[in-house]
């Protein structure tokens, strides 16, 4: 497959990995049970994948499925990646069979007999949403291939921070050891909290020579540049299944006897994961709706036919829906033809088309598939309800619980949290109805996964399968539990190699947005998140008001131990944000200069949170830190508006600042002067759009002098 961004030699295999998932209906149950096909805020998730490829450029993909290959070929062919269709942006799409193949590892045996791929290529999985631009990492992949043939292969790393973050694999942590000099992978290992002990066995040969970090703060989308050296690497063990816990633990491994290396790429920006369980699937959802994987939104409409436009209070809704009056959506996705009855609340929710919710329903934290029905006074509570499912009257489904396809649920059931219905077993085959469960109207019963012969990885799997990660169930004191621990002899010897556990962490944004200290070294907080949204919130005027989230904003920066430099960035990353909203609202966007007026003096007390909270001071130096955040804060909005309308919005919000007395003459200046805001290709141009500011500042400055010489000599 050829791959032009980043050089001629780049190349993408696409393999969309399948599993299979309890159906409902005999003609629906295996066209939705590929794990590629299930919509993700209401688009399969394979058009991620696909969008993935096209933006970087991908000529030629090769797709191997596992189960249910036939439901995906046709979609495919069905769809604008069809190899027919005009749309289609690959000048090559082939499905590829394996018979008997129950691993990755047996796909990529088979691809290395084909002798299909003669350059580097793109591997990844059909369960991937990324808008990462590898343009950076095949170059760098490129320039190692060329200086040294043993460079098979780059691994793309995403930074998220040493701390909790809602993108990371909860169950099993990845560990990483890395040499950053040249940024080769030295070793690769994983740990659980369900482990005894906490550590990664390291061959200290793999040191010599070597400067070393444990990393535990990366997000792996499993995104790999791959050269035909991997192909054979896979083929001379058989036993490799899967690409990290075998494939890549065991060449790093047993480097020394295959001459292979392997590197890294390690980004700090864009976004990226995969939804390899239900908790993923959650996450990532929950950052589509949440703009957070732009341009991956659901108001970008990816799929032909869908209308979707964003209302008020972060309403993305289809044509073709009805509300009726006094019912509350807020934060939620709203698919075509579905009714929605008075009195209801729907929260933090994703809701498919063609969807029927009666009277006083309760909705939170939810996925709701296509053609569902919900009736009267029930309640939906952090669940995933799928296709032609039926929520009878005042039944209660709990958190964590998952109604398959097809199953009904009867009148005033009670449905536990973590409870998974479904009308089939585990092989497949019809299960009798828990009339004691779903009620003696429903339909469906309590789904049990089969016994594991490893009972660690049976542990394992109840701890990523459920759609809420929950400790509870094991005895373990979760205190104890640690990602890495290195036990380093420190004996001053300094021609020994270093081996560091490094805390580098990005942040959020949801993984766009980065917190430091006050040294300017990144520190993941979730902070920054909570934060904005917070102030967003009163912003929007839906809550509270400036006094009021002045307390919580300190509490919260108590909460994390947050720098004055994390402060500033949240405080500037909010009142852009907002501004920008009102810039693209859909009916009436405003100009730059209108939406900053907009946003500074909607609210009372906005202009003096800002200089207490965000400026922090009078002094000339705390004037120039926050200005240069507000500088940063608009150049990251080009992901939204085009540069130009980024200098003028940065134009207008310290105008405005200035105008307000929340910054003053010698603070702009001092931010004018700072080489800071001068650094990179987008700061200059930004920052050039307040030229004129700052030229009308130096000459009232002037003046000012002039005068105060001119009465000084009349004295």
């Amino acid at each position: 497959m050829s791959q032009s961004k980043g050089g001629r030699g780049g190349g993408a295999a696409a393999k969309g990995k399948k599993t299979g998932k309890p159906g409902a209906e005999e003609k629906r149950e295996d066209a939705l049970q590929a794990v590629c096909l299930l919509p993700l805020a209401n688009v399969p998730l394979i058009e991620y994948t696909l969008e993935f490829l096209a933006m970087n450029d991908v000529h030629e993909v090769y797709i191997y499925c596992g189960a249910h290959h036939e439901q995906i070929e046709n979609y495919i062919h069905n769809s604008r990646w069809s190899p027919i269709a005009r749309s289609c942006p690959f000048s090559t799409l082939e499905f590829i069979r394996v018979a008997d193949a129950r691993s990755v590892g047996d796909f990529l045996r088979d691809l290395d007999t084909r002798n299909i791929i003669g350059g580097d290529f793109l591997l990844v999985h059909g369960d991937l949403v990324s808008n990462l631009s590898l343009g950076h990492a095949l170059a760098s992949h490129k320039a190692r291939r060329e200086a040294n043939r043993d460079s098979c292969m780059t691994i793309v790393l995403r930074e998220a921070g040493e701390y909790d973050h809602h993108t990371k694999a909860k169950a099993t942590t990845p560990v990483f050891i890395v040499d950053p000099r040249k940024n080769r992978c030295l070793h690769y290992g994983e740990v659980t909290p369900l482990q005894t002990d906490h550590y990664v066995d390291l061959d200290p040969t793999v040191l010599e020579g070597a400067e070393a970090e444990a990393r535990t703060d990366l997000l792996d989308p499993q995104i790999d540049i791959c050269t035909p050296d991997v192909l054979a690497l896979w083929s001379e063990s058989f036993d490799y299944e899967i690409p990290r816990a075998n494939f890549l633990h065991g060449v790093l491994k047993d480097w020394e006897l295959n001459g292979k290396f392997i590197h890294t790429e390690i980004v700090t920006e864009g976004y990226c994961a995969r939804a390899t369980n239900l908790q993923m699937y959650d996450a990532i959802s929950h950052d589509v709706q949440g703009r957070w994987a732009y341009p991956f939104t659901p108001d970008c409409n990816m799929l032909k036919g869908q209308t979707y436009q964003l209302l008020d209070h972060d309403v993305f809704q289809e044509d073709d829906v009805l509300v009726e009056e006094d019912t509350e959506i807020t934060d939620a996705v709203v698919g075509r033809d579905t009714h929605v009855g008075s009195n209801s609340i729907l929260k933090n929710c994703i809701i498919g088309r063609n969807c029927k919710i009666g009277r006083n329903v309760r909705i939170t934290d939810s996925f709701i598939w296509d053609d569902v029905e919900i009736c009267d006074n029930a309640v939906v509570e952090h669940s995933i309800i799928a296709d032609v499912a039926y929520i009878g009257k005042g039944a209660v489904v709990h958190e964590g619980s998952l109604v398959s396809y097809g199953v009904r649920v009867g009148e005033k059931s009670d449905i536990g949290a973590s409870t998974v219905l479904s009308l089939l077993a585990y092989d497949r085959n019809p299960i009798k109805s828990h009339t004691q469960v779903v009620g003696t109207q429903g339909k469906g019963a309590v789904f049990e996964y089969p016994d594991e012969d490893d009972a660690g990885a049976e542990d394992l799997a109840r701890l990523e399968n459920p759609l809420i990660y929950n400790l509870d169930q094991f005895d373990l004191d979760v205190s104890s539990i640690s990602s890495i621990s290195s036990d380093i002899d420190d004996s001053g010897d300094e021609s020994e190699p270093a081996l560091s556990t490094t805390n580098q962490s990005a942040g959020r944004s949801r993984l766009s947005s980065f917190a430091s200290d006050d040294s300017g070294a990144p520190n993941f907080s979730s902070f920054h998140a909570d934060a904005v949204h917070g102030l967003l919130e009163v912003l929007r005027g839906s809550v509270g008001d400036f006094d009021s989230e002045k307390l919580e904003f300190t509490s919260l920066r108590l909460a994390n131990n947050a720098s004055d430099v994390a402060m500033r960035k949240a405080v500037a990353t909010a009142f852009v944000r907002r501004a920008v909203e009102l810039m693209n609202a859909e009916s009436n966007g405003l100009e730059p200069a209108k939406a900053v007026k907009e946003t500074l003096t909607a609210r009372d007390g906005a202009a003096t949170f800002i200089a207490d909270v965000g400026v922090g001071g009078d002094s000339v130096s705390e004037q120039l830190e926050f200005t240069l955040a507000v500088q940063k804060a608009c150049v990251n909005s080009t992901k939204v508006i085009d540069v130009g309308k980024a200098g003028n919005l940065l134009a207008a919000m310290l105008q405005q600042m200035y105008d307000s007395d929340i910054l003053e003459e010698d603070g702009l200046i001092a931010w004018w002067e700072d080489p800071r805001g001068k650094e990179g290709d987008v700061m200059p141009v930004v920052r050039a759009k307040c030229q004129p500011l700052i030229e009308w500042l130096e000459n009232a400055e002037e003046e000012s002098d002039d005068d105060d010489k001119d009465s000084e000599e009349d004295d």
